[in-house]
């Protein structure tokens, strides 16, 4: 095979595990090969190397193919050695008990943020979940992200993102974002307001660095009807304390 069917076949194999990853129950040979738009020939090829490598597995009554949880031994490796997880990780627990409300911690990549961390404590289930990929510019915690950021380097986000409304509420007038932003800057949080997800809305904080940039955020995720601006203030108040105690853990800040 030649460099370059070598480079055309690893770029094959990266497409189809990231389609794969978007199916968490499965998905058919047929449905794999529309969505990555290759012969359904190359992609029984390229799904019988991951099976045989024991990354993908096909299950017997369905024939779906999924990825296995080999894959994620090797993310997991990576998010283990993050010290924001070390450190963050209990603070949310209690946050989470705290509020009765689903939390999580991203980091930001490039113009998306990543799921790295999730925790739920009351009835409501959220659809996110670990090591799901979102823009920054709809997400609350992508916003408190941007928020930490100089102006040229936000609207280099901005302007190399897909922007798109995912709902009536999506922001996708730069001027409004830097707005937002400038209020986000003087509250310390930001808000998604049924940006992302009709239903939902969340207060995101983002966790800076000793230059005050962030790479890092977490959110707290509530049924709108419930998430009032009072509570919304509530939510954000605990938010902040728990952003004080993991500075302070991480030794960028003191706690009060």
């Amino acid at each position: 095979m030649t460099e370059k069917g070598s480079v055309q076949s690893v770029e094959r194999i990266f497409q189809l595990i990231e389609q794969l990853a978007s199916h968490p129950a499965g998905a058919s040979l047929q449905r794999l090969a529309q969505e990555t738009d290759l012969a359904k020939s190359t992609v029984h090829r390229l799904l019988a190397s991951l099976v045989g490598l024991g990354y993908a597995a096909q299950e017997p009554g369905t024939g779906r193919y999924r990825l296995t949880l080999k894959m994620f031994e090797l993310s997991s490796g990576i998010v283990n050695s993050m010290e924001i997880m070390d450190v963050a990780k209990a603070h949310l627990e209690r946050l989470s008990q705290r509020t009765g409300e689903a939390v999580h911690l991203v980091i930001r990549d490039a113009r998306d943020i990543v799921y790295i961390y999730k925790t739920e404590s009351g009835p409501m289930r959220m659809s996110s979940r670990v090591g799901l990929r979102s823009p920054l510019y709809c997400t609350g915690v992508g916003k408190a992200i941007l928020a930490t950021l100089p102006p040229e380097e936000v609207a280099d986000v901005w302007n190399h993102s897909t922007l798109k409304k995912l709902t009536s509420r999506t922001v996708v007038d730069l001027a409004e974002m830097q707005d937002q932003l400038a209020e986000v800057r003087a509250s310390g949080y930001a808000i998604d307001d049924e940006e992302n997800e009709m239903g939902v809305r969340c207060v995101a904080v983002a966790i800076p660095g000793p230059d005050g940039r962030a790479d890092s955020a977490f959110s707290i995720s509530g049924l709108a009807p419930y998430m009032t601006p009072e509570r919304i203030r509530r939510v954000a108040s605990l938010a902040l304390d728990t952003r004080t105690d993991i500075l302070a853990d991480l030794g960028v800040g003191r706690k009060a």
